[in-house]
């Protein structure tokens, strides 16, 4: 039986809050990106991949994708893997809506409102765009179209929303450099 008194007085538990230990998780950032471990242990997948012509000419880590600011290796890695194929959207804007990025949308009689985002999808690469989004927007400075609306929404609707606005507009930009294979300008 419990005996807290905040637990007593209110009747609902307290609840536990997770912190992450901040000096842990960047020493391990650190460790690995020190080690090159990734990169190593992803040339090897792709070579097994490439070698046994599984993935028809795809690679799996596009270096031009990676050439948009805040785009790494897992964010391109995920993004490739999770579209396949290109062609399997017929307009760029469809990605947006397919991974989840676009409001929801509530129609009836006279009513029509636009919610929250729609959460469709894959929400490791939703949650992977949002993070780009957010690097975009605050760590870095090379200065491009992507990032000159990105602050001026944050400025009118707040962090959150522009960073999910750019991480849409993110992913509408990564699927035509997959079937190009142009770099980012």
């Amino acid at each position: 039986m419990n005996t807290d008194p905040e637990e007593l007085s209110s009747g609902q538990p307290k609840r536990l809050i997770w912190q992450p230990n901040h000096k842990l998780t960047n020493s391990l950032e650190t460790f690995i990106a020190r080690s090159g471990f990734v990169e190593k242990a992803g040339r090897e997948w792709t070579g097994r991949f490439e070698s046994a012509g599984a993935l028809g000419g795809l690679e799996l880590c596009p270096k031009y994708v990676m050439t948009i600011p805040g785009v790494g290796v897992a964010t391109a890695t995920a993004f490739t893997t999770a579209i396949e194929d290109p062609a399997n959207f017929a307009r760029s804007r469809s990605v947006g809506a397919w991974v989840g990025l676009t409001t929801r949308r509530f129609q009836s009689g006279e009513v029509d409102y636009d919610g929250h985002i729609s959460r469709r999808g894959d929400a490791n690469l939703r949650a992977l765009l949002y993070e780009a989004a957010s690097v975009i927007l605050s760590r870095t400075h090379a200065e491009s179209d992507l990032r000159t609306r990105g602050l001026r929404l944050r400025e009118k609707l707040g962090f959150k929303r522009a960073a999910v606005a750019v991480a849409r507009k993110l992913a509408i930009i990564m699927h035509p450099m997959l079937e190009s294979g142009k770099k980012f300008n």
